[in-house]
């Protein structure tokens, strides 16, 4: 081996977990800035089960996601939901529609097509502390580099987190992994479970009786550093009071994403 390539060998930063989600965390922080300047088309779907796997209620909203100076909004285009009774399947086209004095599934299924993949702090909806891949959420994790492999014909990492200990932060509370593209350093695909502690919302919503909370979401690239959520879900069981329990099918799916047109005009003074 000759004296510059040697050196340029020494010189290299060895590939661990750290410096690969590092490097993430970079791509990650400019892609949110770079988020701000698309518009696009959200479709979600929210299905609530009975334990015996039948469909109680489902909900499906399609929405037009803009940019705000910190975030993201959403305007609803369409929605069509149906729930069954006794066997007989009913449509209805308006949300919080009730169909008996309490209806428990409307209030459940309503709240949560308001909130799914509708973080107003998000630049893409997406609850920020659900996926360690900014700068601020990777300090909540330990990471570890589990191997390189193919996904779907993509050359990815393998990194594995769970949250740190003893933070004092109530949103630490997820593990899993996620497939970074080795070559520009962007998540493929991010998975993650309950670690230990279940978090304030889901407390506040469900109850603490909740199993098997978890959640996915896959990335596509759109142009040079800017990648995009395009699925994202999530399913899980809870219980609640007087036996009633429920299977939650959470589905979002963003495309037809459109660069914002830069409009300028110009005034001009009399000066006559």
């Amino acid at each position: 081996m000759t004296v510059l390539p040697l050196i340029l060998f020494l010189a290299q930063e060895p590939l661990t977990a750290e410096t690969i989600v590092a490097r993430v965390a970079e791509n990650q922080d400019r892609a949110n800035e770079a988020r701000a300047a698309y518009v696009y088309h959200q479709d979600v779907l929210i299905r609530l089960n009975r334990t015996n796997g039948k469909l109680a209620r489902e909900e499906n909203s399609e929405y037009t996601v803009t940019p705000t100076p910190n975030g993201t909004q959403r305007e609803r285009l369409a929605f069509h939901g149906k729930y069954v009774d006794h066997g007989k399947t009913v449509e209805f086209d308006k949300p919080g529609f009730e169909h008996k004095s309490l209806d428990a599934d409307a209030g459940i299924i309503g709240g949560l097509s308001d909130s799914f993949g509708n973080d107003k702090k998000s630049r893409d909806g997406i609850e920020r502390d659900l996926f360690p891949l900014t700068t601020r959420e990777q300090r909540k994790y330990r990471f570890q580099l589990e191997g390189e492999e193919d996904y779907l014909g993509t050359a990815v990492y393998r990194i594995t987190f769970e949250p740190r200990k003893n933070t004092g932060d109530d949103d630490e509370c997820w593990a899993g992994q996620a497939l970074i593209h080795r070559d520009e350093f962007q998540p493929v695909l991010v998975t993650t479970h309950l670690a230990e502690k279940i978090p304030m919302w889901v407390k506040a919503v469900f109850g603490t009786d909740v199993k098997a909370l978890g959640f996915k979401v896959t990335y596509k690239k759109f142009a040079d550093g800017l990648w995009f959520p395009v699925t994202y879900g999530g399913e899980f069981q809870f219980k609640a009071l007087f036996l009633y329990s429920r299977k939650v099918g959470l589905s979002l799916r963003n495309s037809d994403f459109h660069r914002l047109a830069a409009h300028s005009e110009v005034s001009y003074a009399d000066i006559r």
